[in-house]
């Protein structure tokens, strides 16, 4: 038993909000209680304490929409003719940089997320992965890293023609076996979906192939939808209807799935991913480096859409997406008295919903019964912080660099700013030597 108190607890629990001098219990994985230092100490004699000494005790934080594989391209320069659309982002780094990674390069490509995350005080991440050379046994390699880390992942493969048939059937299969196994382990801590590039790169053949693996391991989908204008100019193209119209027909978008972006959309669009109660995921800061546009998401959300927030690997750090989401928005609009309430509401409710669509437990609350996925936070407010000002603390105030603790499923992954069993400079010297051997076959 693990008795965290003297802490301010914001609990993310609607019937008890905040804590002026509260504690959380946790017996195991789970919470036990949460109330009343004082209360909680005198029954809960024989457990270990940890004194807050008034930090914050709050929820971990959940990343909806990350890309691991992505790593290696931080202070990459490949040359060449800057990029003036999104597909030739693609084309231009993306595309060369997946195909050069090898099983060693996804396991490393890793380490420097995962450690930012912990010390971030994420708890939960839905990873999409890509390694066109490297699909059989990707998913097993990040899964591999995300159990050294302790961090509670779900993860898939994004399968794609672009690199031909057999390339596509690898990433499938992939896909299928990952998602059994978790199945099989029925751990909360791993879960696995279908996933894919997007639909302009995956045609019906294959399409069908990833929705019978679906069906198969009893999972949905998890794909980028109209991020950029290109995927909406191919769907009309090659099949005479829109990005969600075509994944809707074909069966894609359930309420086990998952459609990032969902920039260019049309009203009846929005319609279907109501009906369909699909989770749609906002990722502000890549729509904005990749000038992709901004997605409709406070249309939606008004909609009953289900919106969470990612990252799409911009940042390990939520609180980086949450803030860039709270000024996008206003800015977009022209009007700097909306969108105050829906970033702390994709972030902390509707991230906690997604993440419980794939989970037999609950997580995202300091409440009994919940997962004790939990952060102390070394954060002095200079103005009063209680149940009604959480929200401009946490947007004005609050960073993933205030992150003392960070504990998930009940385990202690980060303890005064230290990873637990970790040896830090000796994985990071690999992420390097790994990275600089990708940057001289690219």
């Amino acid at each position: 038993m693990l008795l965290i108190g003297n802490a301010k607890v914001i609990t993310r629990d609607a019937e008890n909000p905040f804590i002026e001098d509260g504690a959380v219990a946790i017996d195991g994985k789970v919470i036990a209680e949460v109330g009343p230092t004082a209360a909680l100490k005198a029954k809960y004699a024989g457990a270990e304490f940890v004194d807050a000494r008034g930090r914050i005790v709050m929820p971990g934080f959940i990343n909806t929409h990350m890309h691991y594989y992505s790593t290696f391209a931080r202070g990459l320069s490949l040359g060449g003719k800057p990029a003036t659309t999104f597909a030739e982002v693609l084309s231009g780094l993306w595309w060369r940089l997946d195909k050069c990674l090898t099983l060693d390069d996804v396991y490393y490509s890793c380490v420097g997320p995962m450690i930012d995350e912990v010390r971030s005080g994420v708890t939960t991440v839905i990873d999409h992965h890509a390694s066109p050379y490297a699909v059989r046994g990707s998913l097993f390699k990040i899964a591999e890293a995300a159990k050294l880390f302790g961090l509670r992942s779900n993860l898939c493969y994004e399968v794609s023609d672009r690199d031909g048939e057999k390339i596509a059937n690898e990433g499938v299969q992939e896909n299928l076996e990952f998602a059994t196994w978790c199945r099989d382990q029925d751990d909360d801590m791993i879960k696995g979906l279908v996933g894919m590039h997007a639909q302009m790169t995956v045609g019906d053949a294959t399409l069908d192939k990833c929705v019978k693996a679906a069906n198969d391991a009893g999972v949905g989908f998890h794909i980028h939808c109209a991020e950029g204008i290109e995927d909406v100019v191919d769907a009309i193209a090659k099949y005479g209807l829109r990005v969600i119209e075509r994944l809707d027909k074909r069966g894609v978008l359930n309420d086990k799935s998952i459609a990032v972006h969902c920039i260019h959309i049309t009203d009846a669009e929005k319609e279907m991913l109501a009906a369909s109660r699909v989770a749609v995921v906002h990722n502000p800061q890549s729509n904005m480096g990749n000038a992709v546009g901004v997605s409709p998401v406070l249309d939606l959300l008004k909609r009953g859409v289900l919106v969470g927030l990612g990252t799409d690997g911009y940042t390990a750090d939520m609180t980086d997406s949450l803030k860039t989401a709270a000024v996008l928005h206003k800015h977009a609009a022209q009007c700097p008295s909306v969108n105050w309430v829906e970033p702390h509401q994709m972030l902390f409710e509707n991230n906690k919903t997604i993440v419980e669509r794939f989970i037999k437990g609950k997580t995202g609350a300091l409440k009994k019964g919940h997962y004790a996925d939990l952060v102390i936070v070394d954060y002095r407010g200079p103005t009063p912080l209680n149940a009604n000002t959480i929200a401009g603390h946490i947007l004005f105030g609050i960073q993933g660099r205030h992150v003392d603790w960070t504990i998930i499923n009940g385990r202690v992954v980060m303890k005064e700013r230290e990873l637990v069993g970790i040896d830090e400079a000796g994985l990071l010297a690999k992420s390097r030597e790994a990275a600089q051997k990708l940057w001289n076959r690219i």
